[in-house]
């Protein structure tokens, strides 16, 4: 079955439509297509896909929606198919005009196809067929598997025996028939005795193991008494060393009592008298005369004592300033001796010296 899409003149109508035709041969054709077997404006038809056809039930049919057999398709569904179909030819057609041409040939020439690959081959319209035909031997059915008999190994020999030859059943069973009943009592005398034996064993743990449960109650009541009388002596040895632990610090408190009694009784006096000594407790006068009025009253006399030592040396270096300046005069000039000039500068220097005396008394009491 093929599905063909309807040419331009087709779409009109029902639309997409599908045929059914008997096989038959492939007639010859030309091995390329001429565009002048088409119309001028119609294209090659176009084939179209049964996959993307809406008709055809896709997936499990139970769950389609069946449709009536007298539902009528969408008038605007198909109107928008019918658009879209003719939009889509519109613009491969504008595509196939853009595409660059051969230009036409000139007058009195036409264009032929040419190959252009490297090993030139023959052109032919008739496809060359060939007829072939082989057989095949015919087969044979399998034969069954035979049985699997394994390879024997050895040598066999065979011999005769006749009856009475190798032994006589009533004499040879009868050895054999006393072991068996002797190891059948031997064994059944064996367990009786080892079942006696497992009684008295048992019966023997009986008894010691109610002797072992005796003696283990009185060992447990042993050892509870011994773990009373341990804790009861436990329990007075802590008592007796509670006691004697408070009788301690009782002796060290009274000790510490009345030694702290016999240290604070002379404490206080000792304490006032250190503290007098060291100047703690003072006369808030006498502080103060000592601390601010003496000082002051030590550095005023101070810097007088340091004024009257300044105007002293001032003056004892202006007196020898003149003194000398005058004894130079006098030395040039050449008019007194130098016993004289000697003379008068004893003179002249305990004169300044009453002077400076006289000087820094009179400033002293200005001051």
């Amino acid at each position: 079955m093929t599905s063909v899409a309807p040419n331009r003149g087709q779409s009109q109508g029902q639309g997409t439509y599908t045929f059914a035709s008997q096989p038959r041969a492939v007639p010859d054709r030309k091995k390329y297509r001429n565009e002048a077997d088409y119309g001028q404006n119609e294209g090659p038809p176009e084939y179209g896909n049964i996959m993307y056809d809406k008709r055809i039930v896709r997936g499990n049919t139970y769950a389609q929606h069946t449709l009536p057999a007298n539902a009528q398709p969408d008038p605007i569904e198909i109107q928008r198919q019918q658009e879209a179909r003719r939009r889509a030819i519109a613009h491969k057609r504008a595509h196939r005009s853009l595409r660059p041409r051969t230009p036409d040939a000139v007058e009195g020439r036409k264009h032929i196809d040419v190959q252009t690959e490297l090993y030139l081959e023959e052109l032919s319209d008739r496809v060359e067929e060939t007829d072939a035909t082989c057989q095949t031997d015919s087969f044979l059915d399998r034969p069954p598997s035979p049985l699997f008999i394994p390879a024997k190994t050895g040598i066999d020999v065979e011999t005769q025996i006749y009856e009475g030859e190798l032994f006589h059943f009533d004499i040879e069973v009868k050895p054999i028939l006393e072991v068996l009943v002797g190891k059948t009592v031997e064994q059944s005398l064996l367990e009786v005795m080892e079942e006696e034996e497992l009684a008295n064993l048992r019966m023997q743990q009986r008894q010691f193991e109610e002797l072992r449960n005796a003696e283990l109650v009185e060992q447990q009541r042993l050892e509870e008494q011994e773990r009373r009388h341990r804790e009861e002596k436990e329990r007075r040895m802590m008592q007796q060393k509670e006691v004697l632990r408070k009788e301690h610090e009782t002796t060290e408190k009274i000790a510490a009592r009345a030694f702290a009694q016999s240290y604070l009784a002379d404490l206080v006096p000792t304490v006032f008298g250190t503290l007098s000594d060291n100047g703690y407790f003072y006369d808030p006068v006498e502080r103060d005369v000592e601390q601010g009025f003496l000082p002051w009253l030590m550095g005023e006399v101070e810097e007088r004592l340091q004024e009257a030592v300044i105007s002293r040396m001032l003056l004892d270096d202006l007196i020898r300033f003149v003194v000398t300046r005058r004894n130079k005069e006098f030395m040039q000039r050449g008019r007194l001796m130098p016993s004289r000039t000697r003379r008068a500068g004893s003179k002249s220097s305990s004169a300044g010296s009453r002077k400076k005396g006289k000087k820094g008394e009179t400033k002293l009491s200005i001051h």
